[in-house]
């Protein structure tokens, strides 16, 4: 046993202990899902186990908290470089969703601090500083980078730019829309709670996908894309034969919206829906059965020649890309096969995402980011840890910012030919940064 414990490495600090178990543990485990992917996992052996480290977190920390105060940044990743896991236990008391973000054009960064039904803040990154926005609510950015929404208590603000002038604004839906004539339902006692605003391209109307519904807001009405005049009829019919109360009340889960970069196409989703395309007249113009997950996500490509519709069973899921070539009039019942439709990815519950070039990248449940092209092929993949939140990519496609449920908002350079050396994954894209938004902290971290 003595033989034994004499072979335990030593260190001459807490600060190499952790440089060196962070390092290691990434060497080995980036070697691992290397051989796994070459060889196949029943072959790539045993997954290296993450180290020890919860007796340095409060070290790690404090070094981080030192490094912000004294304005001392430089060398801080390599004295002491970032990882997830030591961190897990402190995110119920400190992380929070970040769900929204966008690069501006100066590169710059805005983001939407806590879920959307919590009250929140937004925030303005430039370079080391933080602002927060105390007049600016839950915001959305169209597809073609042009305009941006903003909530406030009437309806939705629509400027061009950020900060710029305003082009338009939608008041809120009633609720009572796409109701079928002579049913009843509650209408919305407040407005409907966002989890995602997208101007059209022109910003002449956005896309509300709430858990109260989805709508297409207008400047003079709404229209109402989830649920539909069919699922309304269904649920009518189950209340009926259950003898219950026939006024219906709406509450998504999953719900989920995107609009191409032409505005041509929307596609949207819930838990309880099919995955459904409607065209710029609010028609439905695909409609895409599951075969027993739930929708959850959906993407456009950078040239709108595909949207990826993801869907989820527990914390795993499935990508398939649909050619905008078969709209409209595409309809798959479950477990219909179409030899048209793309495989994209196999195992990702996707959050979040964008389109660069040929690709789609997407970030998932476990908190990954991966990327893969319109065949389905995988081109890279890295870890940051936590369900992903958001994603967003600078004009010029050399930044890629993420942010996830635990608090984190990463910046990673594009195309830097390496990864750090803390980088779980095999891309050859750099992490150069971490800010920390978390709660019980006096101000935002850099890592």
């Amino acid at each position: 046993m003595a033989g034994e414990a004499s072979k335990a490495p030593t260190y001459g600090s807490k600060q190499e202990e952790w440089r060196r178990k962070t390092l290691d543990y990434v060497a080995s485990i980036n070697a691992f899902v290397a051989r796994g992917l070459e060889v196949g996992w029943d072959q790539a052996g045993a997954e290296p186990k993450s180290p020890d480290r919860s007796h340095l977190v409060d070290d790690a920390l404090a070094a981080v908290r030192e490094a912000n105060r004294s304005g001392q940044l430089d060398g801080l990743r390599e004295r002491w470089p970032p990882a997830h896991e030591p961190l897990v236990e402190l995110l119920e008391a400190n992380g929070q969703s970040i769900p929204v973000l966008c690069v501006l054009p100066d590169k710059s960064i805005v983001a939407r601090l806590g879920a959307p039904f919590e009250p929140g803040s937004t925030v303005h990154i430039r370079g080391d500083a933080v602002q927060t926005l105390d007049d600016v609510g839950f915001f959305g950015r169209s597809p073609n980078r042009k305009y941006f929404a903003i909530a406030t208590s009437d309806g939705v603000r629509v400027q061009e730019g950020w900060g710029g002038p305003q082009t338009g604004f939608f008041p809120w839906p009633t609720g009572l829309e796409g109701v079928p004539d002579g049913e009843k339902i509650e209408p919305l006692a407040a407005p409907p709670t966002p989890s995602r605003l997208i101007p059209f391209p022109d910003g002449s109307r956005v896309l509300l996908v709430s858990s109260q519904g989805v709508f297409v807001l207008e400047s003079d009405h709404a229209t109402r894309l989830l649920p539909t005049g069919e699922q309304f009829q269904t649920d009518l019919e189950w209340l009926r034969e259950a003898g219950e109360d026939e006024t219906l009340s709406v509450e998504l889960s999953m719900e989920h919206g995107a609009v191409s970069h032409d505005g041509k196409w929307i596609a949207v989703g819930a838990q309880d829906s099919a995955h459904l395309i409607f065209d710029a007249r609010l028609k439905i113009a695909g409609k895409i059965a599951t075969d027993g997950d739930y929708p959850h996500y959906a993407l456009f490509n950078a040239d709108d020649s595909m949207v990826a519709i993801n869907a989820c069973h527990f914390y795993s899921g499935s990508t398939l890309g649909v050619p905008i070539d078969l709209l409209p009039g595409l309809k798959l019942d479950e477990y219909q096969d179409d030899a048209r439709i793309i495989d994209l990815e196999e195992g990702a519950r996707v959050y979040a995402g964008t389109a660069r070039g040929n690709a789609f990248i997407i970030g998932d449940a476990g908190g990954n980011v991966r990327a893969f092209d319109a065949e389905g092929t995988p081109l890279w993949q890295f870890h940051i840890g936590s369900t992903v939140g958001d994603i967003d990519l600078s004009d010029d496609d050399e930044m890629l910012v993420v942010s996830t449920y635990a608090g984190i908002i990463a910046i990673v350079q594009m195309n830097a030919g390496e990864q750090a050396p803390h980088q779980i994954g095999n891309s050859q894209h750099m992490e150069t940064r971490r800010w920390l938004f978390w709660k019980n902290e006096a101000q935002p971290l850099i890592w």
